[in-house]
Order: C-alpha cells, then structure tokens, then sequence
C-alpha cells in the first residue's frame, strides 16, 4: 500500500491522505485513484478560482529557430508562489504552448462575433456542397463546427501540446490542486517572422 501512496503522490503532487482516501475509495486501483484525485483537484480548482491572484511573472519561450515566441503573464495569490519552480515551470510550459499553438483568444467566449460570421459562411458553403439536408441538420452541423472553432483557437480549450489528452485549462486546475492557491492566465501574446 505504501508503494502505491508513493507512486500516486509522485505522479499527482497529492498530499499522503488525500492520496490513501483515493486508494481506498478505488479499492487499490491505482488508476481510479488518480482519476478521483484528479476530479477532486478540478473541483478544488473552482473554488480557488473565485479568490483574487494579483501576483505572478511574466515569462517568454523561444523557439529554437529563433523565428517565433512567446509571452505569458501567468498569476497566481501570492508572490511566494510566483518564486516556486513549478509555478515558473507552468509558466514557461504554458508560453511553449502559445508559440506552437498560436491562440487567437484566451477563452472560447472572447472569439469576436465578426470572426465568426466569415466563418459561418465558409462552413454555410461547405455544408451547401455536401447536398441538400433539412435545416435541423444545418444548425446542428453549424453549432458542432463553431463550437469546434472556438476550442480550436482558444488558449484555455485547446490540448496541450505535450499531452494531448489534458487542455490548458486542465493543466492549469491540475497545477492549482498542487500548489493551493489560484492561478490564472492573465494575457499572453506571440510573435514570429
């Protein structure tokens, strides 16, 4: 049982009992443990994320071809954190992520409505060109397709490039059940030749 605590809590950042009550709950399973560790940590992370982070850093990443980067302001409630290495390190993730992804929108409700509308009509044409389908179809394809676009092109929703199965957002709340405090991004911006 020890073993299994050590793992898990190497693997989730837990604390001892938190990470026991896991493996309880699962009976040994340490697969599910992590899953209620990690469902646990999201729900931590909305309560944290109602009280106010006004310190942080602001980090860059480069790319190695010198032709596109990076920069993140990353908050979080106190400046202790903002000196912890896995806050810096969430930081300078999150600025990778930015220059490989290219973000438009921080979130999916932030994509402007001018945006969308030429997009509508790319989507209107490629839908007209599929054939004739009732219009229920048409709406529902046209609400997948702008939901899909605004995930795609927003920090928060997109999968994060070193694990595609976990969004910004997921990674972010992950970091929050961790550390224990609130973190936030607080705007960010890309450059490239």
């Amino acid at each position: 049982m020890l073993d299994k605590i050590k793992k898990i809590r190497e693997q989730t950042g837990a604390g001892i009992v938190e990470v026991k009550k896991a493996l309880e709950e699962a009976s040994g399973d340490e697969a599910k443990a992590i899953e209620i560790l990690r469902k646990r940590g999201k729900e931590k992370a909305i309560k944290k994320s109602e009280r106010t982070a006004s310190e942080g850093m602001v980090t860059a990443y480069v790319h190695s071809n010198e032709r596109v980067g990076a920069m993140v302001k990353l908050l979080c409630e106190t400046d202790f954190v903002a000196r912890n290495e896995e806050f810096k390190s969430l930081a300078r993730d999150i600025a990778m992520h930015i220059t490989a992804m290219n973000p438009k929108y921080l979130k999916p409700e932030d994509v402007s409505e001018k945006e969308l509308e030429k997009e509508r009509e790319i989507w209107m044409a490629q839908v007209s060109q599929e054939g004739e389908k009732p219009k229920e179809i048409i709406a529902k394809i046209m609400e997948g397709k702008e939901r899909k676009y605004r995930a795609e092109v927003s920090l928060m929703t997109q999968a994060y490039v070193k694990n595609p199965d976990q969004t910004i957002a997921d990674l972010i709340a992950e970091k929050i059940a961790k550390i224990g405090e609130n973190i936030q991004v607080g705007g960010f911006s890309r450059m490239e030749l």
